[in-house]
């Protein structure tokens, strides 16, 4: 691989993201809020989150590659108090225990390809916010091996932790004809999209995921 092939590739490792979190500002603000903040979101989150899942009906949210981003924080101070954060970082998940201490927010590491202490089926709403983009590099057209092994386990793993009337909000900055198939929307998701505008001039995309018929029956 090229050298930024390589630097793109290692998004995709923890190790980079420890490296990256152990410097952050003092551990007192978030220094990779990826794309788009919470403000930026409040019409995404209203017609797709508040009125779909109630902060009443106590949903379980899940956070897949939760970083250092304030939504979790942000979302429990309107109501949503029953959050699990997952994050492949071990210094990131001290540093979101530390920074927030919140009842009904828990932080925990794990991968996102491989949840094996979630249990199948007990998840309301799963929410990534560029994760999946950190493990896109080389080609959009062709992406390498690892690229669509690590999305196939990943998608594969939401799905399975997903309740059958559950949402999966899937925040990108990468052209959606791009990251369909990565997102497997084919064979596991009905799929809707919203253009997003975050503090940028860049347009920014939201995937509304449920999941297909057929996916309900195997669960």
């Amino acid at each position: 691989m090229t050298p930024k092939a390589d630097e793109d590739a290692a998004l995709a490792t923890p190790e980079f993201w420890d490296s990256r979190y152990k410097i952050a500002d003092n551990h007192e603000k978030p220094t990779h809020e990826w794309l788009c903040t919470f403000e930026n979101l409040h019409s995404f989150f209203s017609r797709n989150l508040y009125r779909a899942k109630e902060s009443d009906q106590n949903p379980q949210i899940l956070h897949l590659g939760c970083g250092d981003s304030t939504v979790p924080h942000d979302l429990a101070l309107i109501g949503y108090d029953n959050q699990l954060c997952l994050d492949f970082s071990p210094v990131v998940i001290e540093l979101m225990k530390t920074r927030y201490p919140v009842s009904g927010i828990e932080w925990r590491f794990g991968d996102v390809r491989d949840m094996h202490d979630v249990p199948s089926s007990s998840v309301d709403v799963a929410f990534d916010k560029s994760t999946l983009d950190a493990m896109v590099y080389g080609s959009p057209w062709n992406p390498p091996d690892e690229v669509k092994e690590n999305a196939d386990k990943y998608m594969d793993e939401v799905s399975r932790v997903l309740k059958d009337d559950g949402i999966f909000l899937f925040i990108t900055f990468r052209q959606p004809h791009f990251m369909k198939p990565l997102l497997k929307i084919d064979t596991l998701w009905d799929a809707k999209m919203e253009t997003l505008k975050g503090d940028s001039s860049f347009d920014y995309f939201g995937f509304i995921l449920t999941k297909k018929t057929d996916c309900k029956k195997e669960i």
